[in-house]
C-alpha cells in the first residue's frame, strides 16, 4: 500500500516528489522540481509501469469571445494531442497522433521545451528557467478540408500567477499528480480570419498537468473557471472521483495569492438536455456556481477489454467562489467513463 504523508511547507526541501524510492503525497506549497512517479519503489520493472503511466500537459484559454483547450498527452505506446477553438462562428478543432514519448513531457519543467511537430500541426511550450518567468504558447495548425487554421503566439507571466495547485495522491488502484495554475496571457489566437487579442489585465491561460495512474476503471467529472479581476485571481478546479479515504484530492478554490483546499463536490445536471446547465457546489458552501454551456464534443468507443465515454462542454460559470461574486467566467466542465 501506498504510504500517505501529510506533506507541509518544511517538507519540500527535497524537491522532489519520490524521494529515496518514497513517494510523498499531499498538497505541496510549490511544484517538487522534478516529478517523476516511476523513481518510486517497486517490486514492478519501471519498463512496465511506464506503460501504465499517463502523462499530459494542457491549457485551457479564459477570452470572453472564445473558448479553447489544446493538450500534449502521453500514453508512452502512444502520443497524442487535440486543440479546439470555438468562437461565434462555431467550433474549430484538430488533433495529431504521434509515437509515444516524442513529445518530450519532461518531468522537471523549470526550464522546458515540450513540442508536437507534424504534418503541419505544431504545438509548442517553452518554459523559462524559474516559476515566476515568461512562459510561452506557439501554435501553428493548418487548414484541413473542413478545419480552419489556428494560429496562436500567447505570453505567460508567471509573477503575477495565481497560486499553484500541486497535489499528489494515491487512487483506488492508481495514483496522481496534478499541478495547475492560472497565468495572465498576452499575445494573440487566430481561428480562420479571425484574430483575438488576449490582454493580461483580463485573459489567463489555466495549466493542466497530469502524471497519472489510472485505475482500470477510472471515472470522474470535472470542470474549472477562473477569471482576472481588480483584486487578483477568482477561480476554481473541483473533480467528483474515487479516492482513497483520508487523503486530498485536487479541488480548489483560487482566490487573490491563495490556493484553497476544497472537498466535497456535488454536480447536479439542471435537465435531460445535453446543454442543460449543471451546478456545482462545495458541502462547505465556499463553492456554489452554475455552468451554462454553450457547445459540447465527446468521444465514445466500446470495445472488448476497453472502453471510453467521455464529453467537453465549454461554457460560462457565474455564482461565488469564497464570498468573491463571478460573472459569466469562461471554463470547462467535463466527464470521463472508461476501462483503460
Amino acid at each position: 500500500m501506498n504510504q500517505v504523508v501529510n506533506n507541509n511547507e518544511s517538507s519540500h526541501s527535497n524537491n522532489q516528489l519520490v524521494v529515496d524510492g518514497v513517494r510523498l503525497h499531499g498538497r505541496f506549497a510549490a511544484r517538487p522540481h522534478d516529478v517523476d512517479p516511476l523513481d518510486e519503489s517497486s517490486k514492478f520493472p519501471r519498463a512496465l509501469r511506464k506503460f501504465r503511466l499517463k502523462e499530459w500537459v494542457g491549457f485551457t484559454l479564459m477570452h470572453p469571445e472564445i473558448s479553447s483547450s489544446m493538450i500534449l498527452q502521453d500514453a508512452h505506446y502512444l502520443a497524442s494531442s487535440e486543440i479546439y477553438v470555438r468562437d461565434k462562428q462555431g467550433l474549430v478543432e484538430h488533433s495529431r497522433n504521434v509515437r509515444g514519448g516524442s513529445l518530450n513531457l519532461s518531468h522537471v519543467l523549470f526550464p522546458s521545451a515540450m513540442a508536437i511537430d507534424s504534418k503541419g500541426y505544431r504545438i509548442a511550450y517553452d518554459w523559462a528557467d524559474k516559476p515566476e518567468g515568461r512562459h510561452r504558447i506557439n501554435v501553428t495548425v493548418e487548414a484541413t478540408e473542413d478545419q480552419e487554421a489556428i494560429t496562436m503566439n500567447l505570453e505567460l507571466d508567471g509573477s503575477n500567477a495565481s497560486a499553484p495547485l500541486s497535489v499528489s495522491s494515491p487512487l483506488p488502484g492508481g495514483s496522481m499528480y496534478t499541478h495547475k495554475l492560472a497565468y495572465p496571457a498576452s499575445g494573440t489566437v487566430t481561428v480562420g480570419d479571425r484574430t483575438y487579442t488576449f490582454d493580461p489585465s483580463r485573459d489567463l491561460a489555466v495549466l493542466d498537468e497530469h502524471r497519472t495512474i489510472l485505475p482500470y476503471r477510472t471515472t470522474w467529472v470535472w470542470g474549472t473557471f477562473a477569471c482576472n479581476t481588480p483584486d487578483g485571481i477568482i477561480g476554481a478546479n473541483f473533480a467528483e472521483r474515487p479516492i482513497v479515504p483520508g487523503t486530498d484530492e485536487e479541488s480548489c478554490l483560487w482566490t487573490p495569492g491563495e490556493c484553497e483546499p476544497l472537498a466535497d463536490i456535488t454536480f447536479t445536471k439542471t435537465s435531460l438536455d445535453p446543454l442543460a446547465p449543471w451546478r456545482m457546489t462545495s458541502a462547505d458552501g465556499r463553492l456554489d456556481v452554475t455552468f451554462t454551456p454553450e457547445d459540447r464534443k465527446g468521444v465514445k468507443h466500446q470495445l472488448v477489454l476497453a472502453s471510453i465515454d467521455y464529453w467537453q462542454m465549454v461554457g460560462t460559470y457565474s455564482g461565488t467562489v469564497a464570498g468573491y461574486e463571478v460573472k459569466d467566467a469562461r471554463g470547462v466542465c467535463e466527464s470521463m467513463k472508461a476501462r483503460l
